[in-house]
């Protein structure tokens, strides 16, 4: 009984301070919105439409699918996944487990700099973000090979692989789950390393949106010599592929912006431009095609891909 009593408390505790978080969050995006957010140069809301607009422009100025039309097939829906995931879901589970965690250990160990074992707080600068981007993204590899080799976690993943026509909202397209899994890793990467300021980790945050947008653009990229370690569309349309070879039978490139880890691990694969492929994956025409329908996808039993 006395331990029932302790969780329950923990748990109102922990909700009381995720909810006041979410809602601080919540004021937070309505001042991003009216442009009430100081410094400018951090306002995530219109950071990101520009940027989605520019990337949407060059797919229309240079078409690497000349066929696939302005507004693809699932246009709007990745552009709903935009603003639920990249945005809102996205920012309110990592805001919200960030400040849960550090709360936590304060009460258990007095701060999560106790848990540091590297301090790059000394470093210059520019050093400082090469180290912040290159281990995030390296941890951002490992999650993603772990979503295509349990079963259970590649149900959720199917949502970003079930995209037919590939262009820069596609890159929105995931299942809610993905940043419930993806949030932890990336949060002790962070402490691990610690003592990022949030400018940084602004600045490596929209770098990873900007490569994960061109990765999934209809634009005709690889980057010459440095495709050995940016991804690319060329690169990254592979991983979308249906059919491939039975030895990759679990995905190739799963690189998110640097294509370095696929090089070293080899589980790199590009025998041709890939422009044309078909892409998703076995079955795909029974996978639900509406967000209520794929919010919930996962949760229950389903049958083996053929």
């Amino acid at each position: 009984m006395i331990l029932s009593s302790s969780a329950t408390n923990i748990f109102i505790k922990a909700w009381k301070v995720f909810s006041l978080e979410t809602l601080n969050l919540f004021n937070y995006f309505i001042n991003e919105v009216t442009f009430n957010v100081d410094p400018w140069y951090i306002n995530y809301f219109w950071w990101l439409i520009l940027l989605s607009l520019f990337i949407w422009g060059l797919e229309i100025l240079f078409p690497w699918r000349r066929k696939q039309s302005i507004l693809r097939k699932d246009f709007f829906l990745d552009l709903f996944y935009l603003f639920f995931n990249f945005y809102l879901f996205k920012i309110i589970v990592f805001y919200g487990f960030s400040v849960l965690a550090e709360k936590t250990f304060n009460q258990l160990i007095g701060g999560k700099e106790h848990l540091i074992i590297f301090d790059t707080s000394t470093l210059n600068p520019i050093l400082q973000l090469i180290i912040f981007f290159v281990i995030l993204d390296f941890i951002q590899y490992i999650t993603h090979r772990i979503l295509h080799y349990f079963s259970f976690l590649w149900e959720f993943h199917k949502v970003h692989h079930s995209v037919e026509e590939m262009g820069f909202a596609a890159h929105f397209r995931y299942h809610w789950m993905e940043n419930v899994f993806y949030t932890p890793m990336k949060y002790i990467s962070m402490m691990l390393i610690g003592n990022f300021s949030p400018d940084q980790a602004f600045i490596v945050y929209y770098i990873s949106i900007a490569i994960g947008h061109l990765n999934h653009a209809n634009i005709q990229l690889s980057y010459g010599p440095l495709k050995y370690i940016f991804n690319n569309p060329k690169m990254h349309i592979w991983h979308h592929t249906k059919k491939l070879p039975e030895k990759f039978n679990k995905g190739v490139n799963f690189g998110i912006s640097l294509s370095l880890w696929d090089y070293i691990f080899k589980t790199n694969y590009i025998p041709s431009t890939g422009r044309d492929n078909e892409l998703g994956f076995n079955n795909l025409e029974s996978f639900p095609k509406s967000f209520l329908n794929q919010f919930i996808h996962g949760f229950k039993k389903t049958k083996e891909d053929t």
